[in-house]
């Protein structure tokens, strides 16, 4: 039910199909993320109508709100949030280590408290395999342990070998609980961690590797705060370690500038609250100015679509005096317009760079429009 086909590359850049159960994603993809099962202030019409093909849910929230034993009885997430296309979930990992002070890390999982209620919660890699598997999704995270930005060495260490410990718990309850059936068919991406230290990267890789064939990879622990350099840097470095038939997703990175540089190093699977979030500070994308806060008083007579060439349903309809107008006011109209937009400019640079890697243009043109892009302001 899943596979992954190679169409084209250049240099590292790849083109690709990834089949799963619930249709195919052309690669490189961006996925919109729906926390909670949806994508915020958007139905699902509206996500599918910006181009996207595949999103992701988040297991913490969801476990804790309105809870996977209730999403599994209700048909499970494609049901529950009327999305028909591919689901990830990510392992909740990121959110329960994010906590900080109200989390504590052992070897056998982690307790935590909501950060609803303050009630006290245990994860273990088995207790986020039997999440995942009640949600439904079609690929599914190992649980993992993500360390924070500008950590010393010693904690990515034991970052990576807890990771590879619960991997192999998550591996083994994963099997278990599909030779059970009764759901739909999942993947199980592993998560490679080690900061930004090249030999535990590496290590990590390998390590994986040896323990299984896997449907496809996760890269964690970028984008957390490590400079830019340090990330292009570990990108490099994994192209040559992860297999070439398999895809790569690179977690939490979704700024056009990243997502462009990230296809330039081998990756092909992208998420990031970025393009909603910024929405709803008033913040676009544009390929001219770069990235635009429209809450500027020198856009109130504006009359230009967001971004000239963009064909999403913002630009066709309404200008920039307008969505100013509607962003200093607080009009909830506002958050779906620029969402829109914001997810329609990744899909359109995703599309664009699939035809680019296909003609063997697409290094040439990744620079310049960078160059554009970061010239531009705003």
């Amino acid at each position: 039910m899943f596979d992954f086909t190679l169409h084209d590359t250049d240099g590292a850049a790849r083109r690709g199909t990834f089949s799963t159960p619930h249709g195919d994603v052309e690669t490189p993809a961006f996925m919109p993320v729906g926390t909670l099962g949806t994508v915020k202030a958007l139905t699902p019409e509206e996500v599918e109508a910006t181009g996207a093909r595949m999103v992701l849910a988040n297991t913490y929230h969801l476990y804790l709100r309105p809870g996977h034993g209730l999403v599994h009885r209700l048909g499970g997430l494609h049901s529950f949030m009327r999305w028909s296309g591919p689901i990830l979930t990510d392992s909740g990992g990121y959110q329960v280590f994010s906590l900080g002070a109200i989390r504590e890390i052992r070897d056998d999982g982690v307790i935590f408290r909501s950060h609803i209620d303050g009630s006290r919660h245990t994860f273990t890699p088995e207790s986020v395999m039997e999440v995942q598997r009640a949600l439904g999704a079609d690929v599914i995270m190992a649980f993992d342990e993500c360390p924070p930005g500008g950590c010393d060495r010693s904690q990515a260490v034991e970052a990576n070998r807890r990771t590879l410990a619960w991997l192999e718990r998550c591996r083994t309850r994963f099997a278990e609980l599909g030779a059970e059936g009764g759901v739909p068919d999942q993947a199980l991406f592993p998560v490679l961690q080690g900061n930004v230290f090249d030999d535990l990267r590496r290590d990590h890789a390998r390590q994986f590797g040896e323990m299984d064939d896997w449907v496809g990879y996760g890269i964690g622990g970028l984008s957390v705060g490590e400079a830019k350099p340090d990330m292009y840097r570990v990108l490099e470095l994994l192209n040559g370690e992860i297999p070439v038939h398999r895809p790569r997703y690179l977690m939490g990175v979704g700024y056009p500038d990243d997502l462009l540089e990230a296809v330039a190093r081998g990756c092909d699977l992208f998420d990031c609250v970025a393009p909603t979030r910024n929405a709803r500070h008033g913040t676009v994308w544009t390929v001219a100015e770069g990235q635009v806060n429209l809450k500027a008083a020198r856009f109130a007579e504006d009359t230009r679509p967001v971004d000239e060439g963009c064909d999403c349903y913002t630009c066709s309809r309404y200008d920039r005096a307008y969505l100013r107008h509607l962003v200093a006011s607080g009009e909830w109209l506002v958050l779906r317009l620029l969402s829109i937009h914001n997810l329609r400019f990744l899909a359109r640079l995703a599309e664009e760079a699939r035809r680019r890697i296909a003609d063997g243009s697409f290094h040439g043109w990744k620079d310049a429009w960078l160059e554009r892009y970061r010239g531009g302001g705003g």
